[in-house]
């Protein structure tokens, strides 16, 4: 009989880590993990996951209302009118609530509460607290901020609800999650990171075993003692049949009657593998429609945007560029023709939206069935943003330096008409200040600051002359099409950008269950077990 374990997932975003846990199945089709809670406190994002855990009420079919609704044709329904039972089971499932403080504590105590008498201790922890005190751009913020001082920053220690509720629970196992930043985070002089695990190993007087999930050298991991170095806790998502350079920090603990059962070659057995080869934006987003960007300065008018933006491509075409004198020639050519094409084209690229197109090969199988509905007609969350004019131009140049050299141009290869009027321009604190997406790579790292501007997520074709719309940055952060966000285009971006990639969750999750289904069926009665030693101080594994 299979073991089924409850997630509890807190911080949790738009879902990207709960999805990807929900998505397993045993070889009976049973589900090892089903989500029991999901926290977050902002409201569209709460809103984004409440739809979701809706969704998966229907067990991978979705009734055609939540389609009519997503292709376009109807406002959305009133759920709780057309399926009151699934969507009492979605609002059982998420909660909106700020974990720390004295209500959330109430709130989530009651549910934790219920969730250890239900599973005993068969529950798997997930999520990551917020990182903006831990990113580098965070910190450069921070440290422009007169007066601001990290040892009072309740960010930095947001992670302690997270060891609170830890504690409380007790769990099988759980997965922290935070940005690559918290390597060198430190707070008078103590590295943040240290702390962290030293607290995470140390819960229940040391009950629980730290796993890396890819570590950079598995015999040198099985061999260590304490933690393993900071560096094995990395996990880059490229490596994992990601469509993106995304580096995080996740650390996973195993409580130790369960890693006490493991033996190396079972723990081998559950780490990530590597991927034969990395899927790149060209596999992801070729063959999206194409659409227009919008002028944030001007008439947003077909009309106005055709004749603006070919007077643009005719001017940039012109400009004096690093390049050597083949691609030079190169730039010039492509740039005149691409101008000529738009002005000459009676069809101009709507802004949104656009007819349905899956993912074909040679994206990996898996992925193309992760992401791809053939129930969807139009893609949602699919619109592009206004921008000015001397953007528009930044943009298209990068576009075309990126196609024609591989690489996207850094702040001294931009011609002087080109230049924008900031400070730190020349210095090169911010060389990559407008980063192309290139076709033959994976995305760079999708983030939350692509709510504020496009800079660094300009689209590949240059034809297009924009930044990526909010469901191309959820391509490359692999939530599949049919995952529809709430709240306003930001608001959407911002969800996009803090989650977890939900097809590299299902990696970990099936990581999860390797180690959990492997291990002996040694399982305490409740939520207060406190076992052996498992601290720094012994054998990274048993």
């Amino acid at each position: 009989m299979n073991t089924e374990y409850a997630i509890v997932d807190l911080f949790a975003g738009p879902g990207g880590l709960a999805e990807g846990f929900a998505s397993i199945r045993n070889k009976d089709d049973s589900r090892p993990f089903r989500i029991a809670l999901s926290a977050e406190k902002e409201e569209s994002a709460f809103e984004t996951l409440r739809l979701r855990s809706f969704v998966r009420q229907f067990n991978g079919k979705a009734p055609a209302e939540y389609y009519n609704f997503l292709n376009g044709k109807v406002p959305e329904p009133d759920w709780s009118l057309l399926y009151p039972n699934e969507w009492k089971a979605a609002c059982n499932e998420t909660v909106r609530l700020e974990l720390g403080s004295k209500k959330g504590i109430e709130e989530i105590d009651e549910r934790l509460s219920e969730i250890a008498r239900t599973y005993k201790g068969n529950v798997v922890l997930i999520g990551g607290p917020p990182c903006q005190a831990y990113s580098l751009v965070g910190r450069a913020r921070n440290r422009g901020t007169k007066g601001y001082d990290p040892s009072k920053d309740h960010r930095h220690f947001l992670y302690k609800e997270y060891i609170r509720i830890l504690k409380r629970l007790m769990p099988a196992a759980f997965v922290m999650e935070n940005v690559k930043g918290l390597l060198s985070s430190s707070v008078n002089g103590e590295r943040v990171f240290d702390r962290v695990l030293d607290d995470l190993a140390r819960v229940g007087d040391g009950s629980y075993t730290l796993v890396p999930l890819a570590p950079r050298s598995k015999q040198a991991f099985f061999n260590s003692l304490g933690h393993p170095p900071a560096s094995d806790f990395v996990v880059r998502a490229e490596d994992h049949g990601i469509p993106q350079s995304r580096h995080r920090v996740i650390v996973v603990g195993v409580r130790a009657d369960i890693a006490a059962g493991l033996d190396h070659v079972q723990i081998a057995d559950a780490l990530l593998r590597q991927s034969e080869a990395p899927v790149t934006v060209r596999q992801i987003l070729k063959g999206m429609p194409r659409l227009r960007s919008g002028l944030s300065d001007l008439n947003d008018s077909d009309e106005a945007w055709q004749s603006e933006v070919s007077r643009l491509m005719r001017n940039v075409s012109k400009v004096q560029t690093d390049l050597p004198d083949q691609e030079r020639k190169q730039f010039r050519e492509l740039a005149e023709s691409l101008a000529l094409r738009l002005a000459r084209t009676a069809r101009i690229a709507p802004r949104a939206g656009g007819s349905y197109v899956g993912v074909p090969p040679p994206c990996p199988p898996e992925l193309i069935e992760w992401l791809v509905d053939h129930k969807i007609e139009r893609f949602p969350n699919n619109e592009t943003r206004g921008h000015m004019e001397s953007d528009l131009r930044r943009y298209f140049f990068a576009a075309l330096y990126g196609r024609i050299t591989g690489a996207s141009p850094k702040a001294n290869s931009f011609p002087r008409e080109l230049a924008p009027n900031h400070r730190n321009w020349k210095t090169g604190k911010f060389a990559d200040r407008f980063r192309v997406q290139l076709w033959n790579t994976p995305g760079t790292t999708i983030t939350s600051h692509i709510s504020k501007d496009g800079h660094y997520f300009i689209h590949p074709d240059a034809a297009q002359c924009r930044s990526l719309t909010v469901r191309e940055a959820a391509r490359l952060q692999t939530f599949p099409d049919n995952y529809v966000f709430k709240g306003n285009r930001t608001q959407q971006f911002v969800q996009v950008g803090n989650a977890v990639p939900p097809f590299l969750a299902r990696k970990i999750a099936l990581c999860l269950r390797g180690l959990l289904l492997n291990a002996p069926t040694r399982r305490h009665k409740s939520g207060n077990y406190r076992g052996r030693n498992a601290g720094i101080s012994e054998p990274a594994l048993p």
